[in-house]
């Protein structure tokens, strides 16, 4: 082989060489870059991942609980009862109810001539404080919607009545109608100057939503058994079997004497 054919053999190796390097470090760059993008589209995607939860935290049901707004004229601690009857009366009825619950529809139904003629009469004061407890062991939302129609209603001054008119239309254990705020509205309806804008507003709004949880989250940090719950000067009577509205009445009487 000529000395020529040598040197240009040599040269073409040499220039292979070369390419192969250049090759190496673009490659090299490549894979750099891949990797680089790969990384800032994952962190993009942990900052889009960290913002929807972020906004997305509420309540635990899906829903943001919003602020928590008291009903007018609430009492007691964090302003959680719905005081009925005068701030005179010697004797206080507090009752831990839930809309829903049919052992609660049954005490109100057994007592409530009772308990109204003793308000009535300034003898006896009512706390009322409401809580979701079938809504959590039935599924669905009435408690709550009827809770805060409640509260609403306690804000026009028409608590008491349409208490009882939710009472008198509660609808199956089973059966979720108050959930729906169209209902509740139209029940307003047999509640003398209840059903106005401001009163469908706080409804369909649920301005006293986060307040109504507060109040459920007092009722299971309380200690209790399950709804109703009713205590007369802080004594448990509704565990008395013996306890009659009559029975009721004369211990009221007696503490006003």
């Amino acid at each position: 082989m000529s000395e020529k054919n040598r040197d240009e053999k040599r040269t073409a190796r040499e220039r292979l060489a070369v390419e192969r390097e250049k090759q190496k470090g673009a490659d090299k760059r490549r894979r750099a870059l891949i990797v680089g993008t790969t990384v800032v589209g994952v962190l993009g995607l942990a900052a889009v991942i960290g913002v929807v939860a972020a906004e997305s935290g509420g309540s635990g049901d899906g829903e943001a609980a919003g602020p928590v707004v008291a009903p007018s004229g609430a009492q007691g601690k964090d302003s959680l009862a719905i005081p009925v009857g005068k701030e005179s009366a010697r004797s206080t009825l507090t009752v831990w109810e839930d809309f829903r619950c049919p052992a609660c529809n049954a005490f109100e139904q057994a007592y409530r001539s009772t308990v109204h003629e003793l308000t009535e009469a300034g003898q006896l004061k009512v706390d009322y404080h409401l809580a979701t407890i079938i809504d959590g062991n039935m599924g669905g939302s009435g408690s709550r919607t009827a809770a805060n129609a409640a509260a609403c209603a306690q804000d026009a001054g028409k608590f008491p009545a349409y208490h009882d008119v939710l009472y008198d239309n509660q609808p199956a254990e089973t059966v979720d109608t108050f959930a729906d705020t169209g209902k509740l509205t139209e029940l307003a309806a047999k509640v003398d100057g209840l059903d106005t804008p401001g009163f469908r507003e706080c409804v369909t709004d649920g301005t006293h939503n986060a307040w109504v949880d507060k109040s459920t989250e007092a009722f299971r940090g309380g200690g209790f058994s399950g709804t109703p719950t009713v205590l007369l000067d802080g004594k448990n009577i509704y565990q008395d079997r013996s306890m009659t509205p009559a029975k009721l009445k004369k211990m009221v009487q007696d503490a006003n004497k």
